[in-house]
């Protein structure tokens, strides 16, 4: 099992990623191709028994570190895939002393909700009508990278 970054071969076994993840961001495999040239930091969660297991993509804004899109594989999940690739974009983040992380998430995602709180993220905004399929506002949530709260 490693955690590493985004290569073009990936492409496709993020895209299944997403597809089975209707409640993330469904990027074209243009954006994706984007993250594999460097223009955004993206990491995969690799397992010699399932493959590509999980995905996150960043990118650095100023001094903060914003999460695009996360998923893990449906059968997959609560076993750590998502902690080690959330902890991977902060340690980068960490690299070039971000002050804080932030993402949306859809106000419904009550799971990744848990997920983010449980890792130091508090909610500090909400955007009206954000998502659409179903429209649904999202919730921005931000976390502190000067604490170990957030690690």
């Amino acid at each position: 099992m490693v955690t590493r970054p985004l290569d073009a071969c990936d492409i496709e076994d993020v895209l299944a990623i997403q597809a089975a993840c209707p409640e993330i961001a469904q990027w074209s495999m243009w954006n994706y191709a984007r993250v594999a040239r460097g223009e955004m930091a993206g990491w995969v969660f690799e397992d010699d028994a399932c493959g590509i297991a999980g995905f996150l993509v960043a990118r650095r804004i100023d001094r903060d570190l914003e999460i695009l899109n996360f998923a893990v594989r449906p059968a997959e999940r609560r076993k750590g895939i998502g902690a080690s690739l959330l902890a991977e974009a902060l340690h980068w983040g960490a690299r070039f002393a971000a002050q804080q992380a932030f993402l949306e998430v859809r106000e419904s995602n009550l799971e990744a909700l848990q997920f983010y709180e449980q890792r130091g993220f508090r909610v500090t905004g909400k955007r009206l009508r954000y998502y659409t399929a179903p429209i649904e506002a999202a919730l921005l949530l931000t976390a502190s990278l000067s604490s170990s709260s957030a690690m």
